[in-house]
């Protein structure tokens, strides 16, 4: 199947290459012209676990291409709209800019018969606004949310745990739901669950699916500041109450909190969308979620803060990571970036590192010292924080290494993701989020 690909950031590069994966034409589109140029010449313009190879595999075949012209979209079956939507400035909505100029583009090329399947994450009520448009063009819109979790983005593609399609009532809604099987067809060979609803629906799925994950985390995060007041430890209270299948383990990983370019927006576009709707205290539970995630990063400083005596100020600390989360470039609301810049607020001699975000860290936050080399990082601090996950640092760094280049042995877990007994058994003054 011929299919285009509007918009080329994180989420519809992915997508084109992928689609192109699995056996389809597909042509992405875009106009920032630098990025185009980076895909077409086959080199991912951002950092994502498999997504170079299939993106090289996918241009060398010559089944996948890029281009800033709108007008290549035509003949494409499908055309699927992975424009960003973010939180707009001074304010909690989401800026659907770049859906209305994406539709808006689309619609003077469309073919009667044609799909137009949205994947950007919206409020609720936008597809049933932009439906007119493309239906008056003899097209049918279907909303298709993505489900991608960065650093695993092109599996979850190529493999969702379920699909959920938003149509239209009546034949219309029925023929598009048919051709999207198609497009996933590997997918649903494999009984993955297809989920077929209206507009509202399969809109909401998507912000219900992250404002869930994000009160789970901050749930946690909650019961770390209620542990560190008792003497608790939330990491075992997290395995306890995890063996409850109702609830499950997963996401239950106290520390420094959530971050990126989906949850926070999300949640707060969400807030912001149930209060246009008159039922803002459906979700106003959503605002001390936030809240929570925000308090972590200031209790991670805190803890730097008291184990260094109570000052910072000159002190050489390393911060393990950027990214907000591992297996990721993405410094997007970075609860691990967000904590550096608080600690060099303070007076603090800040040395970054990341096996992967270094880069995009440095065009943000130009004033922090970064390191590529982890070793580099850790040579001569007074304190290292562990801020994301990598496994570089929870399973490959041992405290007897550290020990060898660091001036003191002070471990802030922002992840709670080391071996507490092992750092302190080496001498370490080791400080968890929520651990006695």
């Amino acid at each position: 199947m011929r299919i285009s690909v509007i918009g080329c950031g994180y989420l519809g590069a992915v997508h084109a290459a992928a689609m192109a994966s699995i056996g389809h034409e597909v042509v992405g589109v875009d106009i920032d012209e630098r990025k185009i140029a980076e895909l077409a010449a086959g080199r991912a313009p951002f950092f994502e676990p498999d997504l170079q190879q299939i993106l090289e595999d996918g241009i060398g075949s010559g089944r996948l291409s890029f281009t800033t012209d709108i007008a290549a979209v035509r003949g494409a079956a499908v055309h699927f709209i992975g424009v960003g939507t973010p939180q707009q400035e001074g304010g909690y909505a989401a800026d659907l800019t770049y859906v209305d100029a994406a539709v808006d583009a689309l619609i003077p090329h469309l073919r009667p018969g044609d799909i137009v399947a949205g994947k950007s994450t919206v409020p609720v009520g936008t597809a049933a606004r932009l439906a007119d448009g493309i239906e008056r063009a003899g097209a049918t819109l279907v909303w298709n949310p993505e489900f991608l979790r960065e650093g695993w983005a092109v599996q979850d593609t190529i493999d969702p745990d379920r699909l959920v399609a938003g149509v239209p009532a009546g034949a219309s809604g029925e023929h598009a739901a048919e051709v999207l099987r198609e497009v996933y067809h590997t997918a649903v060979a494999k009984k993955t669950p297809f989920i077929v609803t209206d507009y509202a629906t399969a809109e909401l799925v998507k912000v219900a699916a992250n404002a869930f994950l994000a009160t789970k985390i901050s749930f946690i995060n909650a019961m770390a500041e209620i542990a560190e007041v008792t003497g608790a430890d939330v990491t075992q209270l997290a395995d306890a109450i995890g063996h409850d299948v109702r609830i499950g383990r997963r996401f239950l990983g106290a520390g420094i909190g959530f971050g990126g370019g989906c949850l926070p927006k999300d949640i707060r576009a969400f807030s912001a969308r149930a209060e246009e709707l008159g039922r803002g205290e459906s979700v106003s539970f959503l605002r001390e979620v936030d809240a929570i995630n925000m308090r972590r990063r200031d209790r991670a400083v805190e803890l730097v803060v008291a184990a260094l005596g109570g000052s910072v100020f000159g002190r050489r600390v390393a911060v393990l990571g950027a990214a907000f989360k591992p297996h990721s470039d993405d410094v997007r609301d970075s609860p691990a970036l967000d904590v550096a810049v608080r600690l060099k607020g303070l007076g603090c001699d800040v040395v970054v590192t990341d096996p992967a975000a270094v880069p995009n860290a440095a065009r943000i936050h130009p004033q922090l010292t970064y390191a590529d080399d982890l070793d580099d990082a850790l040579r001569g601090a007074d304190a290292v924080i562990v801020v994301t996950e990598w496994d570089e640092y929870r399973r490959h760094l041992t405290p007897e290494h550290a020990a060898s280049l660091v001036a003191g042995r002070i471990v802030v877990d922002g992840r709670n993701c080391l071996d507490a007994a092992a750092w302190r058994e080496s001498g370490w003054s080791y400080h968890g989020m929520g651990r006695p």
